[in-house]
């Protein structure tokens, strides 16, 4: 099987938080070392918390963006929590957290749920991933269409002769849990909101996965690019007549020829100002958060999704 380098960096953070192996669902980022990396604001940042909390794709990447920040100011504390997405949008619609970082958009009626119970959530995007299908190491496959990947997680396929591996046996699929904004962006946009199969094993997070196909040879899932270490992504096709693109090359991502890319976003509490606003322009528009996307496995925010960025900021009469 023909395997890819990643074009990012991966693992280079190695920091005090979980910023590495841990999907994050109770680990936080706090602010223990007080240091200014000479990027920015320093002694005279914002003073305040925020606390952070959903998906599980992008908890490595938002308690970076945390350890980063607590650098760079000093004065501000920000804890970064995972659970799913599910669960930051709950907490969003709870009124309980100032940012829900979430791999898939807030729904129509989630929005105006959050806004009965006082919350005022603004979309911003901070990223984009390429929602890989992965296999071993040693799995033989390069190549799935968007179809052969449905009607292998739907059950319709079941054994990997039917792909072109004829010993490689039953597959074993494994699937993010229902609170999962992977599991929902997967299941709407791959699987046409069909049921699972009925052997799909459902885990609680990314790394299980990632640890679960590493030990199965004949076993398949998905999971951010991010997670992507030990094991290997498909080239993934739109059909039969389009060309496989594979996920490991940014540009495929952004300019949306891999056919499972998605957005990270940022769900922010009220119009943000103080703590909340030097963070998000943190986050979106320094170079330093470049480099944390890319430490992180992910790809830049990208310029289409940056003009909405800018348009969201301009809206809420913020300068940009």
């Amino acid at each position: 099987m023909k395997k890819y380098a990643l074009t990012v960096v991966f693992g280079a953070l190695l920091m005090t938080t979980a910023c590495g192996n841990n999907d994050g669902d109770t680990a936080g980022a706090a602010n223990d070392n007080g240091n200014n990396n000479g990027n920015g604001n320093g002694e005279d940042g914002p003073e305040g918390y925020l606390e952070i909390r959903g998906s599980d794709t992008m908890v490595n990447l938002g308690q970076a963006f945390a350890e980063e920040y607590m650098d760079y100011n000093v004065k501000g504390d920000v804890s970064v929590t995972g659970g799913g997405s599910g669960t930051g949008v709950a907490a969003m619609i709870n009124n309980e957290v100032d940012i829900a970082q979430s791999s898939r958009p807030m729904t129509e009626d989630e929005m105006a749920e959050a806004e009965a119970n006082g919350a005022e959530p603004h979309e911003f995007i901070v990223g984009q991933d390429g929602l890989a299908v992965a296999v071993h190491n040693d799995n033989p496959i390069d190549d799935l269409t968007v179809q052969q990947v449905k009607d292998i997680f739907t059950g319709k396929m079941t054994d990997w002769s039917e792909v072109g591996w004829d010993e490689g046996g039953e597959m074993s699929i494994y699937s993010r849990q229902s609170n999962s904004g992977t599991y929902v962006y997967f299941n709407e946009n791959v699987m046409d909101g069909e049921d699972f199969a009925s052997g799909a094993k459902f885990m609680p997070g990314s790394s299980a996965i990632r640890e679960a196909i590493e030990q199965e040879e004949n076993a398949i899932g998905y999971i951010g690019i991010g997670y992507i270490e030990g094991i290997d992504a498909l080239n993934i096709a739109n059909d039969e007549e389009s060309d496989y693109v594979t996920p490991f090359e940014e540009s495929n991502v952004d300019e949306g020829t891999y056919p499972i890319a998605r957005p990270l976003y940022f769900y922010v509490n009220g119009s943000p100002e103080g703590i909340m606003l030097d963070y998000l322009d943190f986050v979106i528009k320094s170079e330093t958060a470049d480099d944390v996307r890319y430490d992180t496995g992910f790809y830049q925010i990208g310029s289409h999704n940056q003009e909405q960025n800018q348009q969201a900021y301009e809206t809420l009469g913020l300068d940009w």
